[in-house]
């Protein structure tokens, strides 16, 4: 580090200790369920006996991770950019390694909720709350004709032929082998993505529309940020999933979806089912309940028990608190959404195709800017199509900063739309 000055130096040490520090809190492993919990539950549900689910969790110690982390935050300069984003990461990873001693207890529900938010939480720009966007989606999704969809939807994929499918997309946009994509019998999720690996769920059901979703929302944002994140040599840690840049990682991924046409109205109701079952589960609901709202809601036994599992990652399955995760998902894409249509109107879209350097949030990249601009940081190495092509982007973006400006209940009159 001889050729970088003393602030930059110092924050670059800092930063090789924290990822040092988090090497073992794993977050989303380490309140996932023991493999095996779904088959006898299902078992006994199809004869009618119905027990809560009791999974055991491992006791875990961090005491030194957490000193660790408090130290680092404690040397950051506040009033530094790398500063700001070491204190902030240690904070998120020392509240992370507190949910992981946790686990089993509703501690875990409250450490979550610092993290991750609550469901009746206002969205962006003072709004209505993530919870009444969830019902919006839900309802919209109800209200639809089913045999509107094209019978290539009614088809379903296994996951053994959609990892052929995505293990040969992805070796020909890197052209070679960069990522691998595996199945996993334990996974909880239908898909997770690492820099190098994407898991999919072994047994589980995929559609044309799923395809698509994984490729643009694991591959070419979860792993390309991770691998994007692996070439900075001055701060590595952008390469981790630290849990405060779950909600930028998680709505720029659902914006992929979106922005190449990715994303379909049942994956929106999926995505809003799960946010009001966490609601449900805050307020009192237990496993059994959960499981039972998301039958109710269409889904398939093993479906509905993978998503009642997602509430209750890491918490008791007797009702009251929730692992509150995937409130992120609809907070986080209108987020995103917002911050790339403000960078359009302030002619920073460098500024979307940085966010793809490493694993960030809105408010870091902006931050970072000089950063970048000294190259302190480097671009993204890997970006995808949607983003690299940035006439396309713009183009896009203009038409919705315009189009957001018609009011609907201005000009729709007696359920129709007068000629413009």
């Amino acid at each position: 580090m001889d050729h970088v000055s003393p602030d930059i130096a110092h924050h670059a040490a800092l930063d090789a200790r924290m990822v040092d520090a988090v090497r073992d809190i794993r977050l989303l492993a380490l309140v996932s369920w023991p493999a095996g919990q779904e088959v006898n539950f299902l078992a006994d549900y199809a004869r009618g006996v119905v027990r809560l689910p009791q999974p055991e969790y491992p006791k875990l110690d961090f005491s030194h991770a957490r000193a660790e982390l408090d130290a680092i935050a404690s040397a950051a300069d506040p009033s530094h950019p790398l500063g700001i984003y070491l204190m902030e990461s240690a904070r998120s990873w020392s509240i992370a390694a507190s949910l992981c001693e946790n686990v089993g207890t509703t501690t875990v529900g409250d450490l979550s909720i610092q993290l991750f938010g609550r469901p009746d939480q206002c969205l962006p720009g003072d709004g209505p709350t993530t919870r009444d966007a969830a019902r919006h989606f839900i309802s919209i999704a109800d209200e639809l004709d089913h045999e509107l969809m094209a019978p290539a939807e009614h088809v379903t994929i296994s996951a053994t032929a959609l990892q052929l499918q995505l293990q040969r997309e992805l070796d020909d946009y890197f052209d070679g082998r960069v990522i691998d994509v595996v199945l996993d019998p334990d996974l909880i999720a239908k898909a997770a993505a690492g820099a190098t690996r994407i898991r999919l769920r072994f047994g589980a059901a995929f559609s044309d529309y799923d395809r698509h979703q994984l490729l643009q929302h694991e591959a070419f944002v979860h792993s390309l940020t991770a691998l994007n994140g692996r070439e900075q040599p001055l701060i590595p840690s952008l390469a981790l999933s630290s849990p405060r840049v779950t909600a930028t990682q998680e709505g720029l991924a659902t914006f992929a979806e979106q922005i190449t046409g990715s994303i379909d109205i049942g994956r929106m109701k999926r995505i809003s089912l799960r946010i009001e079952a966490v609601a449900m589960a805050l307020n009192g609901a237990d496993f059994i309940e959960v499981f039972r709202f998301f039958l109710d809601s269409g889904q398939k036994p093993e479906d509905s028990f993978a998503s009642a599992q997602r509430v209750f990652r890491g918490v008791p399955t007797t009702g009251g608190t929730a692992f509150t995760k995937d409130v992120v998902y609809l907070r986080g894409l209108l987020g995103v959404h917002t911050f790339f249509r403000w960078a359009l109107r302030e002619r920073k879209l460098q500024l979307c195709r940085w966010l793809f350097a490493g694993k960030m949030t809105l408010a870091d990249v902006q931050r970072f800017e000089p950063l970048f601009a000294s190259g302190v940081l480097k671009p993204a190495r890997w970006l995808p199509h949607w983003v690299a092509r940035a006439n396309g982007l713009a183009g896009m973006l203009a038409f919705s900063l315009f189009a957001n400006r018609i009011r609907l209940d201005k000009i729709v009159a007696d359920g129709h739309v007068p000629d413009l």
